[in-house]
């Protein structure tokens, strides 16, 4: 017999869902690494001499969107890292007088690393327990990279996604 009423329900307003993932676009959890990260990104890296001024740097800042640079040596060598939070407390000690100092004045000089082939959960821990958002990417003693806070949870949350797509998959069949 004909069903005469039957009562809206949630599944009569789905629509067909799209994601940006697949299965082949990520790795599992397990086996993500700085390289994966690096490979969504653009490749470049931008630095800044330690004698240059904080007024350079915060152009550099600005110009690329950017949160902290890679202080470099004369030979490409990393030196220090400058972030928006150092040259806050710059600022905040000397007001009005901050832009013309060196970066070599206000950065940290000891910097926290990695490598291409370490394990994401291992790098973001690091940055969690350390209170800081950027770090850089070495190959011996060179510099191939810098990866955020901001990429890692990026990162991350599309592998959440593809995960999620695929136990749906395995539920609905």
């Amino acid at each position: 017999m004909p069903e005469s009423y039957r009562p809206h329900l949630r599944k009569d307003d789905e629509h067909p869902r799209t994601t940006s993932q697949s299965v082949s676009s990520n790795t599992t959890v397990s086996h993500a690494t700085v390289q994966d990260v690096l490979d969504k990104k653009d490749g470049r890296i931008i630095t800044i001499h330690p004698e240059q001024t904080l007024h350079d740097a915060v152009v550099l800042l600005r110009d690329n969107r950017i949160g902290a640079l890679l202080c470099v040596d004369e030979e490409g060598k990393l030196a220090g890292i400058l972030s928006e939070r150092d040259i806050v407390r710059k600022l905040a000690d000397q007001p009005g007088k901050t832009l013309p100092h060196r970066v070599e004045e206000v950065m940290t000089r000891t910097v926290e690393t990695c490598t291409a082939d370490e394990p994401l959960v291992v790098v973001l821990r690091l940055m969690t327990e350390g209170r800081f958002r950027h770090m850089p990417v070495v190959d011996g003693d060179t510099l191939i990279g810098m990866i955020t806070i901001g990429d890692v949870v990026h990162f991350r949350l599309n592998q959440l996604e593809l995960e999620a797509l695929q136990i749906k998959q395995l539920i609905v069949g």
